[in-house]
């Protein structure tokens, strides 16, 4: 949030929205601005829906002389636009890819776009809020795993309780891709520890173990007879 404002001002942002990403090394905090849009995007468009703010339309009243106290919360009906929205529940946002329309492209994900959409979730939790996105992302899977489908590597296809090789998933994991988050479960199911998910990925620690709970769910549930 102090980064966010500190970007704005640098740039000279006076009035309207902004998205700016960052990336943070976990390890030492260093955080590198990866891209600053100084205008509404389609990143302005899910936040709005994620807080319930509309950005767009504050934007807009802005521009010819509003001030933010006088705007009015289109939610509360009662506190004026200068007062940040806080939310109970959980957004998650992920993102659509289709290699497979594309096969000469690279697979391997950097900072440069290459998703061609995105589902957003509402939840209470994190997981819950991921599962539902994970669903939403129309490829065929019913969140992380658990449905039944086969998962095909190559030319190699197996079951969807089948424990994959650890050098097939070790692979999936050390690289980033579009099925990285699948291996999590997978990895998990074949016995990596947070910790060596951890030192492959690179994924904070905190999602590792939100994801073990939804698999460690997922195992329960698949020990129970009829």
């Amino acid at each position: 949030r102090d980064a966010s404002f500190a970007v704005i001002r640098a740039v000279g942002v006076e009035t309207g929205g902004s998205n700016i990403q960052f990336a943070v090394n976990p390890e030492n905090g260093r955080m590198v601005i990866i891209e600053m849009n100084p205008r509404v995007s389609r990143s302005s468009a899910l936040a709005s829906k994620a807080t319930g703010f509309p950005i767009a339309k504050i934007a807009a009243k802005l521009a010819v002389g509003y001030l933010l106290d006088e705007i009015k919360n289109d939610i509360t009906r009662e506190t004026p636009a200068s007062f940040e929205p806080t939310i109970d529940y959980v957004v998650t946002k992920v993102p659509r890819f289709a290699f497979e329309k594309f096969p000469q492209a690279d697979p391997t994900l950097t900072t440069q776009m290459k998703s061609v959409g995105e589902a957003m979730a509402i939840g209470r939790t994190f997981k819950e809020s991921l599962q539902k996105a994970l669903r939403s992302l129309e490829i065929g899977r019913s969140g992380l795993g658990g449905d039944g489908k086969p998962w095909r590597i190559g030319t190699d296809v197996y079951g969807d309780r089948d424990i994959l090789p650890r050098d097939v998933i070790s692979r999936k994991l050390s690289v980033p891709n579009a099925e990285r988050i699948f291996f999590i479960r997978h990895a998990l199911r074949a016995g990596f520890t947070i910790e060596e998910i951890f030192n492959l990925t690179k994924i904070d620690r905190w999602f590792l173990v939100q994801i073990k709970e939804i698999v460690d769910f997922e195992e329960e549930l698949a020990s129970v007879k009829n």
